[in-house]
């Protein structure tokens, strides 16, 4: 069965940095693309980035692109969000999500980290 376990969210200031992981299990990785997104209550889940396991090949959303970076550990098959230059509006709740890169929807998911950046 396949889990995806995030972690690292907290409350930090605006300008600062936090490193979520993912850690995925239950299954090989290869194959799949995982991603990150976010929700804030009442709007709906915005898409972050995503990263294929195998190569690396990572993808932003315009609105983190040059502050957060998305890497993978294939030994700890864990999943890494870097979040750098921290602002008040990336506070959501972060979602870690698996697919297969010929699937067109994300059917993994973890059950979220908050985030908060403070002004």
């Amino acid at each position: 069965q396949v889990q995806l376990v995030e972690s690292g969210g907290g409350l930090v200031q605006a300008g600062g940095s936090l490193r979520l992981s993912c850690a995925a299990s239950g299954r090989t990785f290869s194959n799949y693309l995982m991603g990150w997104f976010r929700q804030v209550p009442g709007k709906e889940r915005e898409f972050v980035g995503n990263i294929r396991w195998s190569g690396g090949v990572t993808y932003y959303a315009d609105v983190v692109k040059g502050r957060f970076t998305i890497s993978r550990d294939n030994a700890k098959n864990t999943v890494y969000l870097q979040m750098d230059s921290l602002k008040p509006e990336d506070t959501a709740v972060y979602y870690c999500a698996a697919r297969r890169t010929t699937a067109t929807m994300y059917n993994y998911w973890g059950q979220g980290t908050q985030v908060t950046v403070s002004s």
